[in-house]
């Protein structure tokens, strides 16, 4: 897969299938846009997503707090909110740091 930065896109990611898989380039593009609905709809409704040997994606709850604009120091609450949280799994971390 090339990489013009260190960002992967969903383009490149659906280019990627098209060339592992063959399939036309628009089913490939629908079966990476597909998966990442898939994920972002069992995350909304408060389900956690494990992918096998890559992690688990899941939602945490933060509470409201009290913080600080750095610019001016003055204070501000921070609204709670939802958050979504990746762990690796170990392999994928054994992969990661193998050349290491």
């Amino acid at each position: 897969m090339k990489q013009s930065s260190n960002t992967t896109t969903r383009a490149e990611l659906s280019q990627a299938v098209y060339q592992e898989l063959g399939l036309s380039r628009n089913e490939c593009a629908d079966f990476v846009d597909n998966f990442f609905d898939i994920i972002i709809k069992e995350l909304v409704s408060g389900n956690n997503v494990k992918i096998s040997g890559f992690g688990t994606f899941s939602i945490a709850s933060k509470k409201a707090r009290m913080g600080r604009n750095p610019k001016t120091g003055e204070e501000a609450e921070i609204s709670a909110r939802r958050i979504v949280t990746f762990r690796a799994s170990q392999s994928l971390k054994t992969i990661i740091n193998k050349d290491k």
